[in-house]
């Protein structure tokens, strides 16, 4: 491909590929949620012992933060096309043996390797913010996050109904032919980037804790998104319990009915990108803030078992969505508008504080409902993303 055609594709990125992105960057990330929701019947089909059964999750999160933390910095140094590439089928092979295997360990190390892998996605929105210009970045990144977000939020309730009509196996199999096809359809469309830096590998490293000391805006967008995931995932980790207590009688195609709705929140995200190119960045973030505090508000003012609770509910779960996803979008943008040479580290020690803010979440809120029931768990998830407001009021204007 000519320079100049490369900066042509790069001041002009087109709708499709936009949208290709978007696609790519749900379709992966999918795969570090589908096993949340079928954690019993999983566990109960390979042998896994219930004290044991946390690790079908936890395994799948810790791959996904080391690839942050060791496979994203590589799009700062190698061709991000074939790094992509090659991540992409690193997860189809992990996801077909995770479908086919009967060996616990197997089983296990396969998790591992599919949130190892699905840090592709991590490396496609810089990619994507590289074609993006200037003025249209926050879009460009916005509507690439949304499918981010959508790909999180559609694949609970996917991997739910799945497995109801067709078993739990068949969610992988699934996954893994989608990822083999979409490894093949970038490879053939993505645009070659070859970073112009010449640092090694170690050294890329070990730059990453500079970057961290010496960039304020990131150790910032790093707080504030970690108090808002941490909410995020203390309420979807401990709202289905919830929906099938006594209280609701849900069942589980009801409660992924639920999880759909809650997918609404997700058009924050390209409406968050297009403020941020408006250069109204800091009073967005204070909205997005105050919308997950208010999310979490409303069930434990509002509380009652009848259709008006139901709905409080959806309606929290649609205000929380959105505060994330617009907050996830303003964050990125502003990390985004750094250097080109280190934005692949940036997201990469980004995304890993914030998702073990989530991790932290989720853990807290299974503690919590098991102690102190649906209240106390709120009480308590409404304390991360005041933290972060706080936090946000001492940013200088």
């Amino acid at each position: 491909m000519t320079d100049l055609k490369k900066q042509t594709i790069e001041k002009n990125i087109p709708s499709w590929l936009t949208i290709l992105l978007a696609a790519a960057c749900g379709i992966i990330v999918a795969n570090l949620y589908y096993a949340q929701p079928l954690v019993g019947i999983i566990s109960q089909s390979i042998g896994l012992s219930a004290n044991s059964s946390g690790l079908i999750v936890t395994l799948t999160q810790i791959g996904y933060v080391i690839g942050l933390l060791f496979i994203v910095p590589l799009g700062d140094i190698l061709e991000n096309r074939k790094l992509i590439v090659s991540s992409l089928l690193m997860t189809a092979v992990a996801l077909a043996i995770t479908a086919m295997t009967k060996q616990i360990l197997l089983f296990l190390v396969a998790l591992f390797v599919i949130g190892l892998g699905s840090v592709a996605t991590q490396v496609l929105v810089p990619f994507a913010s590289y074609l993006a210009s200037d003025s249209s970045r926050g879009r460009v990144v916005g509507n690439v996050m949304s499918g981010l977000l959508l790909g999180i939020m559609l694949s609970r309730p996917l991997s739910s109904l799945v497995a109801e009509f067709l078993g739990w196996h068949s969610i992988f199999i699934l996954s893994a032919i989608t990822i083999m096809v979409l490894a093949i359809v970038l490879s053939k469309v993505l645009p070659r980037r070859k970073p112009s830096t010449d640092t090694h590998y170690i050294a890329l490293l070990g730059s990453m804790w500079h970057l961290l000391r010496t960039t304020p805006i990131l150790r910032r967008r790093a707080a504030y998104h970690a108090g808002v995931f941490a909410s995020f995932s203390l309420f979807w980790t401990t709202v289905p319990q919830l929906l099938t207590s006594p209280a609701f009688h849900f069942s589980q195609k009801d409660v992924a009915l639920f999880a759909l709705v809650g997918v609404g929140g997700a058009v924050a995200a390209p409406i968050a990108g297009r403020i941020a190119d408006l250069g109204m960045t800091r009073p967005a973030t204070g909205i997005a803030l105050f919308t997950v505090v208010i999310s979490l508000l409303l069930p434990l003012i509002i509380q009652t078992s009848s259709p008006i609770g139901i709905a409080v509910l959806v309606v929290s779960s649609l205000l929380l969505d959105a505060g994330v996803s617009a907050n996830l979008v303003l964050s990125q943008r502003e990390l985004f508008s750094l250097s080109p040479e280190v934005r692949s580290r940036l997201n990469g020690l980004f995304m890993a504080i914030f998702f073990f803010g989530g991790a932290i979440g989720s853990a807290i809120g299974g503690w919590a409902y098991a102690i102190g029931g649906w209240n106390t768990t709120l009480w308590i998830g409404i304390i991360p993303p005041i933290l972060s407001i706080f936090y946000f009021a001492t940013e200088k204007k």
